[in-house]
């Protein structure tokens, strides 16, 4: 007798590791059961996807959700409300929270308040710190790590690790790849009189790219030296493209939409708002950048979701936090981004789900393939919608994307099987859980 479909998605063009077509996806308990053209009597329930794109369900391995320490400016269920309404499936949270996550007791603590009260699944990156250098083999490995993250910029305390000596004693015991804030600290030290009282166009002057290329060379070194696999965060500069092309064996990238759609001229208009670390930079930057990814240096998309309150972003600079909300317009932006030409809809799917799986080893997710998660973001390429703040679910309720308007807009975000998000309203009860990671798997008694 034929199998029943728990869910069966029917009817849309389905985009996977095999090209785009129109297909039916069956799920059973959660995962993919079956591609293909499915008997709609085999369907327990049937979702409509004629005239949708149905891509593997987007992968964010870039966001600050604040918690705990911060949550005034968001948490847990917020940041992931603002994903799952966004088209995200799943994220990775960063460590720079208060208490740091830099121990196995601060990890477990993050994973017991995320599951089931956040929306979508998740992972956490854990800092690596010159006082925990010899346990991150065993910290990269435990349940719901991401791997480690270093700051050789941008941060402050035990999370800091500027020196050469110090990220080598961190990569010489590490196995996974390991994510890097890349900013050389002694240049940022050296130019802080660079900065403009109440002018963050003098931003990127101060962090400029010789700050963010010589750390990446820094890094480089380093991890040759030591066999290390680098993931070189939020690549900001026209000349770390054209380096890290002769060494992709040893660094991958990711490149954020930010980066790709705005440049140092939109400062006058959006000022601090567009603050962040690396900063936004001259066009030729944002040039070099769409090079980098049109000829594959760049590796997965993150949006660095690191949001901050209004009123903290108000203040004059350089008094005013750098970062910015992301997580819930990553994919409008890129599919704007799609619909102008700049990408291919299958590129777009590489960095956000494919990319992810290839660099980080996902268990199960990644892919529109029978025996995987049935993780879905399902998008109208053609509708046009303007983004607006009130439209944005993080706790801080802005966006630098406000009044923009994009053609290509999130419909569904599904989940295990399951429609979290759908027609921008939340339809599940918030049900996240840990990734799996295949370096990491326990091990069979």
């Amino acid at each position: 007798m034929a199998s029943t479909f728990d869910v069966v998605f029917r009817g849309g063009t389905v985009v996977n590791q095999d090209g785009t077509a129109g297909r039916d996806i069956g799920v059973i308990g959660g995962r993919i059961a079956e591609i293909g053209e499915i008997d709609p009597a085999r369907a327990g329930e049937i979702v409509d996807c004629r005239g949708l794109h149905v891509l593997p369900g987007v992968i964010d391995s870039q966001v600050h959700f604040r918690e705990p320490g911060a949550e005034h400016k968001e948490d847990l269920e917020t940041g992931s409300l603002g994903a799952v309404m966004g088209g995200v499936t799943t994220v990775f949270e960063m460590p720079n929270t208060t208490p740091l996550t830099v121990t196995r007791e601060t990890l477990e603590d993050k994973i017991r308040r995320a599951r089931h009260r956040m929306h979508c699944d998740f992972a956490f990156w854990v800092g690596g710190t010159h006082g925990n250098a010899e346990e991150v083999q065993e910290l990269e490995r435990l349940p719901g790590a991401a791997g480690i993250k270093i700051f050789m910029g941008a941060s402050t305390g035990d999370l800091l690790v500027p020196d050469d000596e110090g990220v080598e004693a961190i990569l010489s015991h590490t196995s996974r790849r390991v994510a890097v804030h890349s900013e050389d600290e002694y240049r940022l030290i050296e130019r802080k009189g660079l900065r403009v009282e109440g002018d963050p166009s003098s931003h990127p002057v101060w962090r400029d790219e010789v700050a963010a290329l010589r750390c990446t060379e820094r890094l480089v070194r380093i991890a040759r030296k030591t066999g290390a696999r680098i993931h070189l965060l939020h690549v900001s500069t026209a000349e770390e493209m054209d380096y890290i092309r002769a060494h992709k064996e040893y660094a991958s990238v990711e490149v954020t939409p930010q980066h790709l759609t705005f440049t140092a001229d939109d400062y006058a208009t959006l000022g601090t708002r567009l603050q962040m670390n690396p900063p936004i930079r001259a066009p030729h930057h944002r040039d070099g950048i769409w090079q980098g990814l049109w000829q594959g240096v760049a590796d997965v998309l993150g949006s660095d979701h690191a949001p901050h309150t209004l009123e903290e972003k108000a203040k004059p600079y350089p008094a005013s936090p750098s970062g910015m909300t992301g997580v819930q317009t990553l994919v409008p932006i890129m599919l704007d981004h799609v619909n102008a030409g700049r990408l291919s809809l299958e590129r777009f799917v590489d960095l956000t789900s494919a990319g992810p799986l290839r660099l980080f080893g996902i268990a199960g997710k990644g892919r529109i393939a029978v025996g995987y998660d049935a993780d879905l973001t399902i998008v109208d390429l053609k509708r046009r919608e303007t983004i607006r703040d009130n439209w944005i679910a993080s706790r801080s309720a802005w966006t630098p994307y406000d009044g923009k308007t994009v053609t290509g807009w999130p419909v569904g975000t599904v989940i295990r099987g399951r429609r979290v998000m759908w027609e921008g309203e939340l339809t599940t009860p918030s049900g996240g859980e840990p990734l799996r990671f295949l370096e990491a798997l326990p091990k069979s008694v």
